[in-house]
């Protein structure tokens, strides 16, 4: 008798955190400060009902230079949690980076392979989720977000107009930006993936 066959890995959406998934504050270290972009819950759910993994990839250097501790920022994605469940939303894992390569005392003053635009984050979250990265999105508000999941061999990159996302666009080149999509939000992100998905390209 065979063995059960070993489920197929799913796809993922990455989600860049400050900008994209909540408002740009600079080093948010205050749970009550924290504001969701308008209609991230629902953009959240209509991914999740897409068959996707939601997971966050975020760079917090505030805490190598001493601006938050580590609790501060378990306090914040508590909160950002809580405020994406009262909007229906959710997540499957928060991953951060704390580290600054000049900046701070070690151990958080390092080079590190989770600093976006390296990919450790995403790729710390495909080996725990078991993520197919081909049939995955990025969705960030940065041109490091994208290269990260492009260093990560994650199949499409969106790059939404949000907190930096203006000025990265007009940052990145013809070729560049032929590479990407870009859309307004957060919002448009998910109906453009949810609609390319049901339409069955990109694969």
């Amino acid at each position: 008798m065979k063995g059960a066959e070993r489920p197929r890995p799913r796809p993922a959406v990455f989600l860049d955190r400050d900008g994209t998934l909540i408002t740009e504050l600079g080093y948010l270290g205050d749970p009550d400060a924290l504001e969701l972009v308008p209609g991230a819950g629902a953009a959240l759910a209509l991914l999740g009902r897409a068959g996707f993994a939601r997971v966050v990839v975020t760079n917090q250097s505030g805490i190598a230079r001493g601006l938050f501790g580590e609790r501060d920022l378990e306090r914040v994605h508590a909160r950002l949690r809580e405020a994406l469940a009262a909007e229906g939303g959710g997540l499957e894992l928060v991953l951060s980076c704390p580290h600054h390569p000049a900046i701070g005392a070690p151990p958080w003053r390092r080079v590190c392979p989770c600093r976006k635009p390296e990919p450790g984050l995403i790729l710390e979250a495909a080996r725990r989720l078991d993520l197919d990265l081909g049939r995955s999105w990025i969705v960030g508000d940065s041109a490091r977000d994208l290269e990260a999941g492009r260093r990560a061999g994650v199949g499409h990159r969106v790059l939404v107009l949000t907190g930096k996302g203006a000025a990265t666009r007009a940052s990145l080149s013809p070729a560049e930006l032929d590479d990407v999509v870009v859309v307004a939000d957060l919002g448009a992100a998910a109906r453009f993936i949810a609609r390319a998905v049901a339409g069955g390209a990109p694969a």
